[in-house]
C-alpha cells in the first residue's frame, strides 16, 4: 500500500511546521482543515487540502480513504464551554473513522504530567490519548513538556515577562520543574513516529535535554537577551490571579493564560527513555532558546501560537469558533450595520493596496494610533488579545492568522483584505478593504472600506451609536491616510454608500451608515484549536 499522510491540525503552532517539513520531505500529504480556503495559501502545490470537521464523523468518512498514517494534531485551549467534552467526541469520532478506514496508524501529540490532581487541560490531552488507542487503530501517543520556539504559546509568554519586567514577583508555579523542549525536535520527533517500527500502541515521553523551571527558563532568556532580572517569590498568587496579570503584560488573555498555568502547575518531567528509539538528540534550554530568539529576530515564526482559531479573544460576543453566523453559541445577533466608504486614487490596484496589506503591527492604523491602542489595552483589561499578537509579517498576509486582535478571514492580494474581530464586543465584527481598476484605467484605483457591525441585542446597538462619532472620524481618517500612502500625494474624491451583505459586491453611492436585514450564512461548529 503506497503511503499517504493525512494531517490535521496545519494551520495551528506545531501543525503548521510538522506541514513544512512533510513537504520538505516529498510525504504524500492530504491536509483536513473545516476551511481550506484557510490553509491553501500555505501548501504546495502536491498537498491536497479536503474539508472536514473532527466534531462531524460523517465529514471524515472521504479524507481518510486510503490514508497510512493520520496524524490527529487538534486540541482546544481557548474554547469556552466544556471544552473536555469537545475533546472527547473529536477523539471518538477521528479514532472510529481510522479504524473503518483501515489505517495504519495514528500519530498524537499529547502533554506531559502525571499524577491525579492533574489539570482540566492536562487530563483532557492524556484522555483524548487513551480514546485514540482504545479505537483499536495503532497510536503513537508523543507526551511533550513546554514547547519553545519563536512564536510558541510558552515562548511568548516567557519572552513577554522577561522583556517587560526588570523585578518579577513569582507565584510557586514559576518554580514547578519542566523539560522544554525546541519546536524543531518535536517536529523532528514526529516525523520519526510515522516510520518508526510499531506493534500496538506506543506512549512515548519526549523532553528536552534539561531539566529546568519556570523561573531557570526566564533566566536563561535573560541571559540569552544580556538583561538583569530579579524574582521574588510570593506563596498568594493563585492561578486565577496569575492568568489576570499575565493578560495584561504578554499576548495571552487570560482565559488561554488561566489554563496554561493551571497545567504547569504539574511537573511535567520525562520518566520513561522509551523515546531514545526514535533515534533524536533534543536540544538543551540555552540553544532551544537561541534557535528561538535567532527566528524571531529574523521574522522567521512560520506559525504561531494565536494562529489557531481559538487563540483570539473571541470566545464571548464575538464568538470563539472562528466562523460567522446566525447565532454563536445561543446567542441571536440582530441586523447588520454596515458603513461604507470609497476613494479614488491615481494609481494601480497593486499600489493602492500596498499600504492595505500593511496595515497593523508595527505599521499601525495609519489614523488615530493613540486610540487604537487606547482601544487595545481596554480590550486587555476584558480579557480580550488586545494589539499584542501584532502580526506574523510585516508584508505578507495568511487567512485564518492573527493581525492584533483582529484575525485575517480573507485575502487576495492586491485585491481584497477583511479581517474578523476578535476584540471583545457585544456582537461581531469586521473590517474589509476591497480594491479595484477605475474603469479601463490601469493607472487609476478606487479604494473600498466597509465596517460590519452585528450586534448583539440592544447593548450592542447602544455600543455602535454611542460610538458612532469616533467611528465615523477614524475611519475617515484611515481611509484618507491609506489613499495617501498608496500615491504620496493627499488627492482622491471620496464618497461612500451602502453594500448589501455580500462582501465581495459594491453598490456605491452617498455616504451614510444604514442597518440592513441580510442572507445569513450557515451555523457555524465549535472549533478545535490546533
Amino acid at each position: 500500500m503506497d503511503e499517504l499522510v493525512l494531517l490535521t491540525g496545519a494551520t495551528g503552532y506545531v501543525g503548521g511546521r510538522l506541514l513544512q517539513e512533510l513537504e520538505r520531505s516529498d510525504v504524500p500529504l492530504r491536509c483536513l482543515a473545516r476551511r481550506p480556503e484557510a490553509l491553501e495559501s500555505r501548501v504546495s502545490d502536491t498537498t491536497e487540502v479536503v474539508q472536514g470537521d473532527v466534531l462531524d464523523a460523517d465529514s471524515l468518512r472521504g479524507p481518510m480513504e486510503a490514508v497510512t498514517t493520520a496524524y490527529y494534531m487538534v486540541h482546544s485551549m481557548g474554547d469556552e464551554g466544556d471544552f473536555e467534552a469537545l475533546e472527547r467526541k473529536a477523539a471518538e469520532n477521528f479514532g472510529e473513522a481510522a479504524r473503518a478506514a483501515r489505517v495504519g496508524r495514528i500519530i498524537y501529540l499529547g502533554g506531559l504530567g502525571s499524577g491525579e490532581d492533574l489539570s482540566a487541560h492536562l487530563r483532557s490531552r492524556q484522555e483524548v490519548g487513551r480514546i485514540l488507542r482504545d479505537s483499536g487503530v495503532p497510536t503513537i501517543e508523543l507526551r511533550a513538556s513546554i514547547i519553545i520556539g519563536s512564536g510558541s504559546l510558552s515562548f511568548e509568554m516567557i519572552r513577554s515577562l522577561v522583556e517587560k519586567l526588570p523585578v518579577m514577583i513569582t507565584p510557586s508555579w514559576v518554580r514547578v520543574e519542566a523539560q522544554p523542549i525546541a519546536i524543531e525536535d518535536v517536529v523532528s520527533y514526529l516525523d520519526a513516529a510515522r516510520t518508526a517500527p510499531l506493534d500496538g500502541s506506543r506512549i512515548f515521553e519526549i523532553g528536552g535535554a534539561d531539566v529546568v523551571s519556570y523561573g531557570e527558563i526566564m533566566q536563561e532568556y535573560a541571559k540569552a537577551r544580556g538583561l538583569k532580572r530579579w524574582m521574588i517569590p510570593v506563596p498568594m498568587l493563585t492561578p486565577w490571579l496569575s492568568s489576570l496579570w499575565l493578560g495584561l503584560v504578554t499576548p495571552l488573555y487570560a482565559k488561554v493564560g488561566r489554563k496554561l498555568i493551571e497545567g504547569v502547575k504539574n511537573p511535567t518531567v520525562v520518566t520513561d527513555p522509551s523515546a531514545r528509539e526514535l533515534d533524536v538528540e533534543p536540544r538543551g534550554i540555552a540553544d532551544a532558546i537561541a534557535r528561538a530568539l535567532a527566528n524571531e529576530q529574523n521574522a522567521f515564526a512560520t506559525s504561531r501560537w494565536s494562529d489557531a482559531g481559538t487563540s483570539g479573544g473571541a470566545g464571548s460576543a464575538n464568538g470563539g469558533n472562528g466562523e460567522s453566523g446566525d447565532h454563536d453559541r445561543g446567542r441571536k445577533y440582530g441586523r447588520r450595520i454596515v458603513d461604507t466608504k470609497t476613494r479614488d486614487v491615481p494609481c494601480s490596484a497593486a499600489d493602492a493596496f500596498a499600504p492595505i496589506r500593511r496595515i497593523g503591527g508595527d505599521v499601525g492604523w495609519y489614523y488615530g494610533n493613540p486610540l487604537w491602542r487606547i482601544r487595545g489595552f481596554l480590550d486587555r483589561l476584558a480579557g480580550g488579545p488586545g494589539l499584542r499578537r501584532g502580526r506574523r509579517d510585516p508584508e505578507d498576509l495568511r487567512p485564518g492568522e492573527a493581525l492584533d486582535f483582529w484575525r485575517v478571514e480573507a485575502f487576495e492580494r492586491d485585491r481584497l483584505l477583511r479581517l474578523r474581530a476578535e476584540m471583545r464586543l457585544p456582537g461581531r465584527a469586521w473590517l474589509q478593504y476591497e480594491v479595484r481598476p477605475d474603469g479601463d484605467s490601469s493607472e487609476r484605483s478606487v479604494i473600498t472600506q466597509t465596517a460590519i457591525f452585528d450586534p448583539l441585542g440592544l447593548v450592542g446597538r447602544l455600543y455602535w451609536y454611542a460610538l458612532l462619532p469616533i467611528h465615523a472620524f477614524m475611519f475617515r481618517g484611515m481611509l484618507r491616510r491609506i489613499a495617501e500612502a498608496a500615491v504620496q500625494l493627499p488627492s482622491g474624491d471620496e464618497r461612500g454608500g451602502p453594500r448589501s451583505v455580500d462582501l465581495r459586491e459594491e453598490s456605491p453611492s452617498e455616504d451614510r451608515v444604514r442597518a440592513t436585514s441580510s442572507p445569513r450564512p450557515h451555523r457555524a461548529r465549535p472549533e478545535l484549536a490546533s
